[in-house]
């Protein structure tokens, strides 16, 4: 291992460490631009200049590596310098060039108070500049309707490029011109078709990518900030918000390396004016076919008078994609305190749950797992909407490993080259059998991993997919105890938590498919919904149904009594990610005017139904949902589940419709849940999507 003295301390370091790294694991802090650990190097705006000793001037740090410095006259180890007078002076020069042409507007500049240059140029520039001539103009692009340029602001870091390459994989962004009339654009001035783009702004180190729906909104210094969970799709990303007074400002990726490390979608990153649209602050009941407000006792009231008490069997209770796991446990709770069995956190036909414990339906490989991955196969899932940050580290490593990956199902437009082996189940079912060639890729690889969407899990012979699938991974060995590459990829951020939470039909029980099927048939008279809007709500006949939830969505046009519920952001709440691993939600704001959080709710209609519930308190309830799941209380751990209840999964089979598509389970990947659709930003973007596709179809 290479050892190098760097400001008079020696240290030792592993092969192909860059320079700059070096210095900083001595402790010397090196400014930059356009460096950035998960990039590829650039080395072009020479801000990180340090001293090597016998070198004939400063040297770039983040594009040396300390296997190339070479050793003294008599083999002691290289000597670098990171703040004498020579490196001091570069710096200083280094900052006057970059500010030639920079329009030194930061009063005006929405990146002030947290902008890399201007911290920067307070700390390592001169006080003054030597240059008066005119500063360049540069015309601002147009890329979409997430991102507003300043490009006058730019200083040809390329972050941005490097990002949308080397991370997104969609190569939509590139320089032209050369030396000082070089711009950042897109292709023919498109807009950016990414999933991701938002992740620019934040590594922009200057004004020049701002984000458009925050522009202006208000200040870094004015804003409080909160760490919570993502719930735009089920891989828990961590982020944070920052709230000015009662309102969301914006929401931020936070640094979690086994999740989402720091990046997060634009759907996670823009929602945040859907929080508080269309939202509902009282409670309703509907008379003679219209809804009007009512108070929360006679709402109440209303439900206690419409529940069946007699014939239990005739009620029923779905829980819906955004419901915690504390929420789901209460959930289950209230409707055994009732007698009732036909409860279901599940969308419909999915059979998760039912056979082979927690390994049938997590993400077993974990999230991280899938650097190590060597082969991957897609069955029935579009990862680049169902969970546009897990893409980044597929598109890595069939980008810099070389892994080999397979897709059945619907064509998707991914970054990444994949085999397509067939859209229909028939493929599926012959690669069981071991009849196709992809399987003995999977075999050769080491670490193969099989990722089963929910395209392939909301079918009427979903059971016979999802045994057909693990088949497959005990056939490659995908299916052990040290690698288990059987893995689902969830597109409900709360079903995890809801199925260790037990939220589940109970003896003799409906599942979803039959609680629909029965209140269309008028098997069932009541029915609650709690934050269920993606089932399909004009198929529940005459049941009485009461909805639960935070915004006026499908499942409240529907109901007849409405009880206004909290926003993640409005709760502590516990949320399971894909991969198994509980994480907590934290309060950042109040629920608006008399709405109250779902758990609270349960009891307060509990009470009213004449039930008693074992938890009068969060922490009571807690308490309880540890005591029948106990791995939920170990926050930000992964209890690894028994690769032994797969064998149950492959047992399943069925009669399968061979001829019916693989479809993925996101259509729209800007509106797939209440909070997304009632946002400005994503009805927008959603639209612009649409007219893309379109255009491209002609």
């Amino acid at each position: 291992m290479p050892k190098l003295i760097v400001d008079g301390r020696e240290i030792e370091v592993a092969d192909g460490t860059t320079l700059l790294q070096a210095c900083e694991m001595a402790g010397a802090e090196i400014p930059r631009f356009c460096y950035h650990e998960r990039l590829s190097i650039a080395g072009n705006c020479r801000m990180c200049l340090v001293e090597v000793k016998g070198a004939p001037k400063p040297m770039t740090s983040c594009a040396l590596s300390v296997n190339d410095l070479r050793p003294g006259p008599n083999g002691e180890p290289p000597q670098v310098f990171t703040n004498s007078d020579v490196v001091r002076k570069a710096r200083k020069g280094t900052m006057e060039f970059l500010l030639i042409n920079h329009p030194l507007v930061c009063p005006l500049c929405d990146q002030g108070g947290e902008c890399d240059l201007q911290d920067q140029a307070q700390y390592y520039g001169a006080g003054r500049g030597r240059f008066h001539e005119p500063k360049r103009g540069v015309e601002n692009r147009e890329i979409g309707n997430l991102i507003k340029t300043g490009m006058a602001r730019c200083i040809k870091c390329t972050r941005c490029v490097r990002f949308i390459a080397d991370v997104a994989g969609i190569g939509e962004l590139g320089a032209i011109g050369r030396g000082e009339n070089i711009e950042i654009t897109t292709y023919l001035d498109a807009a950016l078709e990414t999933e991701l783009q938002g992740n620019i702004v934040d590594l922009c180190p200057v004004g020049a990518l701002m984000s458009k729906p925050y522009l202006f909104r208000a200040r870094p210094w004015e804003l409080t900030k909160t760490p919570s969970i993502d719930v735009m799709d089920a891989m828990g990303s961590n982020i944070r918000i920052d709230t000015r007074f009662d309102r969301i400002m914006r929401i931020l990726p936070r640094l979690h390396e086994d999740i989402n490390e720091e990046w997060i979608s634009d759907k996670t990153r823009h929602v945040a004016d859907g929080l508080a649209a269309r939202r509902l602050d009282h409670p309703w009941v509907r008379d003679d076919g219209r809804l009007r407000r009512a108070s929360w006792d006679e709402a109440l009231q209303r439900i206690a008078d419409a529940f069946p008490e007699d014939e239990p069997d005739k009620a029923a209770g779905i829980a819906g994609d955004l419901v915690a796991a504390e929420e789901a446990f209460a959930f289950k709770a209230l409707m055994e305190a009732l007698g009732v069995a036909n409860v279901d956190c599940r969308p419909a036909h999915v059979p998760l749950g039912e056979v082979g414990g927690r390994a049938g339906y997590l993400f077993n490989a974990t999230i991280a797992g899938i650097d190590e991955a060597d082969a991957i196969l897609l069955i029935g899932t579009n990862p680049r909407f169902d969970a546009a940050v897990l893409n980044t580290r597929i598109f890595r490593a069939w980008n810099e490993r070389d892994v080999p990956v397979a897709l059945i199902g619907e064509k998707a437009d991914l970054p990444y080259s994949y085999e397509h082996l067939g859209e229909k189940p028939d493929v599926l079912l012959a690669m069981a059998e071991g009849k196709t060639a992809f399987l003995d890729t999977l075999k050769a690889a080491s670490r193969p991993l099989i990722i089963l969407g929910m395209g392939a899990l909301m079918r009427p012979d979903a059971r016979a997919l999802w045994g057909a699938a693990a088949r497959i991974a005990q056939a490659c060995g995908a299916a052990g105890e040290k690698w288990n590459g059987f893995s689902i990829l969830h597109t409900a951020a709360g079903l995890v938590g809801a199925l260790d939470a037990g939220c589940l039909p109970g003896k003799g029980g409906r599942d979803t498919a039959a609680i629909i099927n029965g209140a269309r048939d008028g098997e069932l008279s009541f029915l609650w919904l709690l934050g269920a809007d993606e089932v399909d709500t004009s198929a529940l006949g005459e049941a009485f149904v009461v909805y639960t939830g935070s915004h006026g969505d499908a499942g409240a046009h529907r109901a007849d009594v409405i009880l206004p519920g909290a926003t993640y952001t409005e709760k502590d709440m516990t949320w399971v990610n894909m991969e198994g691993r509980p994480q907590m939600s934290c309060k950042a704001t109040l629920p608006p005017g008399a709405a109250r959080e779902d758990w609270a709710i349960l009891r307060d209609a509990a009470g009213a139904l004449g039930v008693s519930l074992p938890f009068g308190t969060i922490g009571e309830l807690r308490a309880r949902m540890f005591g029948a799941a106990p791995h939920l209380a170990s926050l930000d751990a992964i209890a690894r589940a028994d690769a032994a209840g797969l064998e149950e999964v492959a047992k399943l089979d069925g009669d399968v419709a061979e001829r019916v598509v693989i479809g993925a389970p996101v259509v729209d990947f800007f509106l797939t849940n209440p909070i997304a659709r009632a946002s400005r930003v994503m009805n927008e973007c959603s639209a612009r999507r649409a007219q893309t596709n379109r255009q491209a179809a002609e």
